[in-house]
């Protein structure tokens, strides 16, 4: 099944680019809904790196919600007569969740960017909960995205304690 959001930001599409590839976006944005705790590598870095990260998650950083393999691949970003285009794709995989791939496009729009998550599960009996979580995690994530960028980019007048 398939989740596609997608939600204009005021800001380059350079900038929004160069902040998604750090694992404090990521961590701002799923709060408080998930929460990932680095398995293997034991420490995640602090840009996203093409590879396999092993995470555990819980749901409100608490209640245990499986394994998952984040496997990070990026498209080299491009500028053709002017414009900017970004992806960047997770080929997740987990304990409960048999495939999770999520592909995030950048690309310039006006005066900002459309910044588009896509994301296709699989969980089996359970995938149409799954989609449902989908659904509204990403919702709640580009909602993150506006209020940070709402506040320039600073993490903590958007209301990050992390």
């Amino acid at each position: 099944m398939l989740v596609e959001r997608s939600t204009h930001l005021p800001c380059p599409a350079e900038r929004c680019h160069e902040e998604v590839l750090t694992i404090r976006l990521l961590r701002y944005v799923t709060s408080p809904l998930l929460r990932f705790e680095p398995v293997d590598p034991p420490v995640l870095p602090e840009r996203w790196a093409d590879g396999a990260h092993r995470v555990s998650m819980r749901v409100f950083g608490v209640i245990p919600f499986g394994r998952q393999v984040i496997d990070i691949s990026r498209r080299d970003s491009s500028r053709e007569a002017g414009h900017f285009r970004a992806e960047l794709r997770d080929n997740g995989r987990g304990t409960l969740i048999a495939m999770w791939d999520h592909r995030i496009t950048i690309e310039a729009e006006g005066t900002g960017c459309r910044y588009t998550d896509r994301v296709e599960v699989r969980a089996g009996l359970l995938t149409p909960l799954v989609w449902l979580f989908a659904w509204f995690f990403y919702r709640h994530r580009q909602k993150r995205w506006r209020a940070l960028v709402g506040h320039g980019f600073d993490y903590a007048a958007a209301g990050w304690r992390g």
